[in-house]
């Protein structure tokens, strides 16, 4: 099985590779309003605000999550265009605290809050793992083993088709083919419970 997702992935990107790439858009907080939630951005779930942040991966601004929720709370901000279904998304992470969770990651082909991909990377575990949350329920796909170290890490996703590949700091580590979400949706940031962390230099590259 893990071949023929291997085998099914390779053709895909090798295929993306030559299509026709659009001009990405990002967005790294920088003209937005300290305090408030970035332009375009919903707020979801959770305490979504630009704040200033001295060590930000592009300064001075971040977008961070900042409630302190508990328990199975899932904290998203989506925004508010929907992209083409197969492309690349990518962002910079920092964890700052939590007692519950910490991380975060990537959600992509969105239909609602209770209904996308999510890509998120948890310090307190050490793990990086690629779920599906159908109608608010959270199903795991896969999951790999990364020992965390402070600071900023890259988090990006590529999805051709079927076939998901989750990098961290530019190293694939997931790999596999899903077909619940097909079509184009929106792209945000997620956390869980009580983490608070910060995002800067979100891109979105989308592949037609």
């Amino acid at each position: 099985m893990k071949l023929i997702i291997f085998i099914v992935c390779t053709m895909f990107v090798s295929i993306s590779n030559l299509a026709a790439q659009q001009v990405p858009t990002s967005w790294h907080f920088d003209t937005d309003t300290v305090g408030k939630i970035a332009q375009g951005f919903t707020n979801e779930e959770g305490e979504w605000k630009v704040v200033a942040d001295d060590t930000a991966f592009s300064a001075p601004n971040v977008l961070a999550q900042m409630a302190r929720n508990s328990g199975s709370t899932f904290n998203m901000t989506l925004h508010d265009e929907s992209y083409d279904k197969d492309g690349e998304v990518s962002v910079m992470m920092k964890s700052v605290s939590g007692e519950e969770d910490q991380g975060g990651g990537i959600v992509w082909r969105a239909r609602d809050a209770n209904n996308y991909y999510i890509a998120r990377y948890n310090p307190l575990e050490d793990n990086y793992r690629v779920y599906k949350v159908v109608n608010g329920k959270r199903i795991q796909l896969q999951s790999a083993r990364i020992k965390h170290s402070d600071g900023w890490h890259l988090l990006q996703v590529k999805m051709i088709g079927e076939c998901i590949e989750c990098y961290y700091d530019k190293k694939k580590y997931l790999e596999i083919t899903d077909k619940t979400f097909q079509g184009p949706g929106k792209v945000g940031l997620w956390t869980k419970a009580d983490a608070v962390t910060y995002f800067d230099d979100l891109v979105v590259q989308e592949i037609k």
